[in-house]
């Protein structure tokens, strides 16, 4: 399997959606993919590449990142189900790692949703499924809490009820943790009085009453 290349780019393609570099590496030219942002920052001299060998029935597929971090982020991505390569490097090029890293630890559907090909549920899958190692990929601790992000003045004292009762009623981590965030944001008016638990119960039922609809 191929890991990494170096060798001078011949020129660049684009085939529909997808785009990429030809970079003769010692006489040998390899058709590499690259996220848009990356094919129009190439050197002007000799290009570096990790890179992710997709082998297939009908041929292989390389994926180039100009980092080695980036290479391991895409296979993380990839891992989850319904999230191919194209996809992969849809995410990635809607959002440098930093922020692709955020998006997926706080369960910010909407910013995964902004990449070509990504509907919903598959940001659910990535939210859900990728949280704890996305978190020992950055090198942090995912948050304990299903409020993460939220203050404690302005979550009610009991706000551990709160997710409590929102979990008997059927709702998953991912949701309770996204309702409660937008509660907090104030996504209908002024976020409940830290004590009101009854108030940001209500609140988070009837958004999420809405997401769903």
């Amino acid at each position: 399997m191929i890991g990494w290349l170096q060798g001078r780019p011949m020129e660049c393609w684009t085939q529909g959606n997808r785009s990429g570099v030809l970079l003769l590496c010692g006489g040998v030219g390899y058709e590499v993919h690259l996220t848009e942002r990356h094919q129009q920052n190439l050197p002007d001299g000799d290009l570096n590449l990790w890179i992710h060998q997709v082998q297939r029935e009908d041929g292989s597929s390389l994926y180039g990142f100009p980092l080695r971090q980036e290479r391991d982020l895409f296979r993380l991505l990839i891992s989850v189900s319904g999230v191919g390569p194209q996809a992969g490097l849809a995410l990635m090029q809607e959002c440098k790692p930093q922020e692709l890293v955020e998006a997926i630890s706080s369960g910010d559907l909407r910013r995964l949703c902004k990449a070509q090909g990504i509907g919903k549920r598959t940001a659910e899958r990535l939210a859900v499924e990728l949280r704890a190692s996305i978190a020992a990929f950055a090198g942090v601790d995912p948050a304990p809490s299903l409020a993460e992000g939220v203050s404690s003045e302005q979550m009610p004292a009991s706000g551990a009820d709160v997710e409590a009762t929102l979990s008997m009623l059927g709702y998953d981590d991912l949701e309770i943790r996204r309702a409660i965030r937008a509660i907090a944001e104030g996504a209908d008016g002024q976020p409940p009085a830290g004590n009101d638990q009854d108030a940001w119960l209500r609140g988070c039922l009837q958004w999420l009453s809405r997401e769903s609809a």
